[in-house]
């Protein structure tokens, strides 16, 4: 009887314990994590609010260090607004705002604080705090000093298309995000509800919400994977790429192979996320996860990995190159029409030999490879947290009963995906065979220590490790003395990497330009052990036919900036040797 009278105290104890900790946890949550949203409610007591107000979560960049940077965030200020119907001296208020805002226009203000019938003009929005505060204690009766908050953008035009922006909505009156993150986590962003709600409702609400599994709640900052130096460095080589080539598109992708979390993402043309308002629809979009795009080589080294794992050829297969072959009534040759004669399959990647890649899937079989497209996830959508991800289109070879178009894809002509797959499908190579998944969100944060990890499909198998080391070392040889005659590799480090030149397709299937390419560029570093892949591309540059002479310098000093500013250990710890390396 004793003992269950001191369980009985016991149990009521612990369930006081308990309450007191909750008590605890919720005035930690109103008093330091909710703080500045309780001290804006008590300034909104003193100060009037303009109907210009959001709440809005962060996007954070995530430096090296671990450190957070905001991407997009909250700015606050003032908007100046005239009652016409009070203003008993239109030139004299006039006079006193233009102290302190210098550029306003006396036509534009003396017409609306004419219309005396109205109680509501606005003169100026986003105005800077010290302004706002030295209009509002000259007390000009008439003119409204409201406070005000809009979404900024600290980095203007840095990551533009990743990021995305705040607009209305299709009812003109809601404030969501139109592209990008913004568009794809808005509901995560979003803050709704007022502060003083009942204390016991929002206390078990939140912990029940935020802690159940498949739920996300709204009011959370967004972390993301993006590191701002190398996305910072990623588009001043775009820029510089820009000017010197002139393409019409140009884009670039660096990403850790392994995880599939994208370390920088651009393209250009950008826009600057503050003040977009004359920018045309057609530059939001993203090309990196919005258009398609034959790239040409830099798909041989899947075919090659594919046929290996399939037991089709081994690295020491040879064949006869004559310099073109007929395939379904259609001539395919080599990039110069130029016979190589007996051809080990090192040479097919080192050359870019398009006559190599018929060779090799005419020996595995278009059944073969079609499957291993399929597993590289050629064929479908990344699933990126990115909105609008277009659809590859690859019927072309999926549905034909003939090689020809097998073959062609092996070269990567006739099958057109996004920049994102191609970046996803060649980063098997880069981890062990295995597929991962693209992202650039980390993980929400409700603040007070309550975070939740966005989960990505794992990676999955493609082809054996043993596979995807083969290609691996054959694309390092292509480095060490194919590309630029071997004087562009970095001695230091082995470097895997494959050029690309892709004739462009005419509108409407009207076959191929013949002056118009897209260059392409892939790579990962350390081969052995990569921490990054960077992949690159352009449509229709001029003045240069192939990838190689516009790329291998951009991607070289690229991999030279992310081994020095990670620190990466050099895995090389002698000069390479003729015909060797030292993995």
């Amino acid at each position: 009887m004793r003992s269950r009278f001191v369980f009985r105290i016991r149990l009521i104890a612990l369930f006081f314990v308990v309450i007191v900790a909750i008590f605890f946890v919720q005035l930690y949550l109103v008093q330091i994590v909710r703080g500045h949203e309780y001290r804006a409610k008590a300034e909104a007591q003193y100060v009037k609010q303009s109907s210009n107000q959001i709440d809005r979560g962060t996007i954070f960049f995530i430096e090296r260090d671990g450190k957070r940077l905001a991407a997009a965030t909250l700015a606050s200020g003032y908007t100046i607004a005239l009652n016409p119907s009070q203003i008993a001296d239109p030139a004299a208020a006039y006079d006193s705002l233009k102290e302190f805002m210098p550029d306003l226009e006396r036509a534009s203000f003396m017409e609306k604080a004419g219309k005396k019938s109205d109680v509501y003009e606005e003169v100026r929005r986003r105005v800077p705090n010290k302004v706002g505060d030295s209009i509002a204690a000259l007390k000009v009766k008439g003119v409204q000093v409201l406070r005000e908050t809009w979404r900024y953008y600290p980095g203007n035009d840095l990551a533009t298309h990743a990021i995305g922006f705040l607009g209305y909505g299709g009812d003109g009156v809601t404030l969501t995000g139109q592209y990008g993150l913004e568009r794809f986590y808005n509901d995560a962003l979003t803050k709704t509800g007022g502060l003083y709600v009942n204390f016991f409702a929002d206390l078990f609400t939140n912990i029940r919400s935020r802690f159940a599994s498949g739920t996300v709640e709204p009011g959370a900052d967004l972390v993301t994977s993006i590191e701002p130096s190398v996305q910072a460095h990623l588009e001043d080589t775009l820029r510089r790429y820009g000017a010197a080539w002139n393409p019409t598109t140009v884009g670039g992708i660096v990403m850790d192979p392994k995880t599939g979390a994208v370390v920088a993402m651009a393209a250009r043309p950008v826009y600057d996320l503050n003040d977009f308002k004359d920018s045309g629809i057609a530059s939001f979009s993203d090309p990196l996860t919005e258009s398609l795009y034959e790239f040409g080589s830099t798909m041989k080294p899947l075919t090659m990995a594919a046929a290996l794992d399939a037991g089709a050829i081994t690295v020491d297969s040879v064949y006869d190159d004559k310099g073109s072959v007929t395939i379904d009534g259609k001539k395919v040759s080599n990039f110069d029409g130029k016979a190589r004669g007996v051809v080990p399959m090192q040479e097919i990647l080192s050359q870019s030999l398009n006559v190599g890649i018929a060779f090799v899937v005419q020996k595995m079989g278009t059944s073969v490879l079609k499957d291993y497209f399929q597993k590289y996830g050629i064929t479908e959508e990344t699933g990126i947290d990115l909105p609008f991800e277009a659809s590859p289109l690859t019927s072309n070879f999926l549905k034909s009963p003939r090689t020809l178009e097998y073959v062609n894809a092996g070269f990567g002509q006739g099958i057109a995906i996004t920049p994102i797959a191609m970046t996803r499908a060649l980063a098997t190579l880069a981890n062990q065979g295995m597929v991962p998944s693209p992202h650039v969100g980390v993980r929400l944060d409700y603040g007070g220590g309550i975070t939740r990890d966005l989960g990505w499909s794992p990676p999955r198998p493609a082809v054996s490790s043993e596979s995807a080391d083969t290609v691996t070392r054959m694309l390092v040889t292509v480095v060490d003395k194919a590309l630029k005659g071997g004087t562009a590799k970095i001695p230091e480090y082995s470097i895997a990497a494959k050029t690309g030149t892709a004739q462009v397709a005419k509108p409407g299937g009207g076959g191929y330009y013949d002056d118009r390419y897209l260059h392409s560029f892939f790579g990962y570093f350390p081969a052995y052990d990569p921490k990054f892949i960077v992949f690159f591309f352009a449509m229709e540059p001029k003045g240069a036919k192939y990838a190689s002479e516009t790329w291998t310098d951009p991607f070289m000093e690229t991999a030279r900036f992310l081994t020095t500013y990670y620190a990466i250990p050099p895995d090389r710890v002698a000069p390479l040797r003729e015909g060797g390396h030292t993995p």
